[in-house]
């Protein structure tokens, strides 16, 4: 009988990709996946460790697929991801419901590892290490180490010959439908922020080759995928470690002749790396959606230095001008950190009046909290939980309102809307600048026999907060 499973996945794009790369590998093995928790053999829930948001949620995603032991016909639940990485043997410890945490070196055994736990076998978790170490330091030697050492890479090529006719097969499952996909075009990050422990699991920076990227792009595209967004943990450094500092361009350049796909979206772009030529490249490339995803964090220089952060206020208000002297409609977002050990009410106002000024299309606050391993938890100047909670609704409330104001401005503005779901009578998408899931949403008024993944020309005649109404062309 076929072995079930059903596969959670929490956290970021990039998280989503692995999950399809998780049901590839089992899909090959000759596993079922199924969308339903109650009726399947094992649960596997692909955990976010990034903040302690994310880790409470990861918990209780956990404990909620243990009760379908007790009510189903579960016989497994299995925690893999970033959480599973990060705490290895301490989260199995704590969590005794999960009958295994299984790391990122589990995963091109994942069934073997599967079939074990079915077959009543324990598996001893790991002992988390820093994953930075196992590549050279230097750059430009990790793709030689890679090959020569056998460090898992983003994805391990062939899984039964399910990939394109030439090229590098490609190792995904997509789990959803729908004309949208994301695209991972590199893992880790070699930078030192001293918010953020995600270098420490998830490894130093390493590039997917070209040839990899653009074989996954017209996979999905024969799959319905209409747009990618390339997703890693910092995009801007992609191709360092194969010698090319222009590799972006230049993949963006091809990504635009893939035949059948229409919009290419750049996710995560770090201030301090951004060039001129990529900047270019975003504006004027055909396909590439004017669209400026940049990590801020902060505006403070003081605050930004103590983060082990470029840039402040002045600097990256230039950045900003250049992106709108390039394409005047461009969406452009950015994530803020408030509450920062040492942020003193005057930098938080510096970051208020930033935000004030930018006009951007869509912003994320985050409140600070000590994650282990990090540089921020030895830091003097810590601020109260109270503090840091107010900054946070403060800054929240602001941004909120000036995105909602932005989005006003857009009225009157023509827009070309991907169609992402139909209820009804009712068309909602997204916009050029909108980002997936988190930028807002464009309803379309005045549509008729249009489907999913089609393209609208519609003009702009309303908004709610970020979200837009729009009228279609005619």
């Amino acid at each position: 009988m076929t072995t079930s499973v059903h596969l959670v996945s929490l956290g970021c794009s990039r998280n989503d990709v692995d999950s399809e790369e998780l049901a590839a590998r089992l899909d090959a093995e000759g596993f079922r996946l199924t969308a339903d928790p109650a009726g399947a053999d094992v649960i596997m829930v692909n955990t976010c460790g990034f903040i302690e948001q994310a880790k409470k949620d990861s918990i209780d995603t956990l404990l909620a697929a243990a009760d379908h032991k007790h009510s189903g016909q579960t016989k497994a639940v299995v925690a893999v991801g970033c959480l599973a990485e990060r705490y290895g043997h301490e989260l199995a410890d704590a969590l005794p419901e999960a009958d295994a945490v299984l790391g990122f070196d589990n995963y091109p055994q994942i069934a073997d590892r599967l079939r074990s736990i079915l077959g009543g076998a324990h598996l001893e978790s790991h002992v988390p290490t820093d994953r930075r170490v196992r590549l050279p330091l230097m750059p430009v030697a990790r793709q030689d180490a890679l090959h020569r050492t056998g460090e898992v890479p983003l994805s391990v090529p062939g899984h039964g010959g399910r990939g394109p006719a030439s090229g590098p097969p490609v190792l995904r499952r997509r789990l959803e439908g729908g004309p949208f996909a994301p695209l991972k075009i590199a893992s880790g990050c070699d930078r030192r922020c001293a918010f953020c422990a995600i270098p420490s699991f998830r490894g130093a920076f390493l590039s997917r080759p070209i040839e990899e990227v653009l074989a996954e792009a017209r996979w999905l595209v024969d799959q319905g995928v209409k747009e990618i967004m390339l997703v890693s943990e910092n995009s801007t450094s992609y191709g360092k470690d194969l010698a090319d500092r222009s590799a972006l361009p230049r993949l963006l350049t091809q990504l635009s002749r893939v035949d059948g796909l229409e919009w290419i979206r750049v996710s995560y772009l770090q201030p301090a790396e951004i060039t001129p030529g990529l900047l270019d490249a975003i504006a004027s490339t055909p396909k590439v959606v004017p669209y400026f995803d940049l990590s801020f964090q902060h505006a403070s220089g003081p605050v930004l230095r103590r983060m082990r952060r470029f840039g402040d206020a002045e600097h990256f208000g230039r950045l900003i001008e250049r992106v709108r002297e390039l394409s005047p409609d461009a969406g452009v977002r950015s994530n803020f950190i408030v509450g920062f050990p040492g942020e003193t009410e005057a930098d938080f106002l510096t970051l208020c009046d930033f935000v004030g000024e930018a006009r951007f299309d869509a912003v994320g606050v985050f409140g600070y909290s000590d994650e282990e391993g990090t540089e921020g938890v030895k830091l003097d100047g810590h601020l109260a939980a109270g503090l840091i909670a107010e900054r946070h609704e403060r800054l929240s409330e602001l941004a909120d309102e000036l995105s909602s104001q932005r989005a006003e401005d857009r009225v009157g503005d023509a827009v070309r809307v991907l169609v992402e779901s139909l209820e009804g009578d009712q068309v909602v998408g997204r916009a050029a600048h909108q980002g997936p899931e988190v930028d807002g949403a464009t309803s379309l008024v005045g549509s008729s026999s249009v489907a999913i993944g089609d393209f609208v020309d519609a003009s702009v005649i309303g908004s709610v907060g970020v979200d837009l109404i729009s009228r279609v062309s005619r």
